[in-house]
């Protein structure tokens, strides 16, 4: 497959360690264009990947002065990359949990249904931890009844791509999904606006320290976050359900 100039690897970090050239690395191999959104890093990891973006003309660092979340890092890509003419954009974490083998088929299927989201569905091995497995459990159907279906297998897994004028609706249509929350809610909202969803599996890695595997979750901070963010999408679920019910049913294409 020829890799279009609309299709764009966007990359969030925030204090990865050496991990994030790692993953730009990775993604370079199977795709030539890779963005990497540094957002307020202090650890030094920004600098191995400048260094390595001498070299790579199609690989641009955007640097955020202060750490603002997940949400707002692929805010200032998508503004950027829409400027720039990309159409549409495959998120992928800096930690390693993402699997570059999938860049190019989950980008094919993009590019054959151009007006859906690419979702990630997880296949996870023996290091995912129990906790989280079990914890996302609940998101799952709660996400379920949000979107009246099982539109998304998964709606943690950030591994995906998206038309990128939808989701620049979705984000500037609320004040959040800028933080934790970014993955689910905004898989709820895109799907309430209509976008279709293709559900793709693909492997998730939880990688050790000793393997350069950095996580910045939070349990009692993050999932009080999530508790609320499930509030208040029922909530808005119930007072806007004709509109939501006929998005669902009968989804846009272009």
């Amino acid at each position: 497959m020829t890799p279009p100039g609309t299709h764009l690897i966007l990359i969030p970090s925030y204090n990865t360690g050496p991990r994030l050239l790692a993953t730009a690395q990775e993604a370079l191999a199977h795709w030539p264009h890779v963005w990497v959104v540094i957002d307020g890093s202090t650890d030094g990891s920004d600098a191995p990947v400048r260094e390595l973006a001498r070299h790579e003309p199609h690989l641009r660092i955007i640097v955020r002065e202060k750490n603002g979340g997940k949400g707002n890092a692929i805010l200032t890509g998508l503004v950027a990359a829409l400027s720039a003419g990309f159409t549409h954009l495959l998120t992928m974490d800096a930690d390693g949990q993402h699997p570059p083998d999938y860049i190019a088929p989950f980008m094919q299927a993009s590019q054959q249904n151009p007006s859906a989201l690419i979702a990630g569905a997880p296949v996870f091995g023996p290091d995912a931890p129990a906790a989280r497995l079990h914890g996302r459990k609940l998101s799952i159907v709660l996400v379920r009844l949000e979107t009246l279906g099982p539109a998304i297998t998964d709606p943690l897994f950030g591994f995906r791509v998206y038309p990128a004028a939808p989701l620049a609706r979705a984000l500037l249509a609320t004040r959040a999904a800028r933080g934790y929350d970014f993955d689910p809610e905004i898989a709820v909202r895109l799907v309430w606006a209509g976008v279709p969803v293709v559900n793709l599996p693909a492997p998730c890695r939880y990688l050790t320290r000793a393997q350069g595997g950095v996580s910045h979750f939070h349990y009692i901070r993050d999932n009080a976050k999530m508790a609320w963010l499930h509030v208040r999408l029922l909530a808005q679920l119930l007072v806007r359900w004709p509109a939501i019910r006929r998005a669902v049913k009968n989804p846009v294409s272009i």
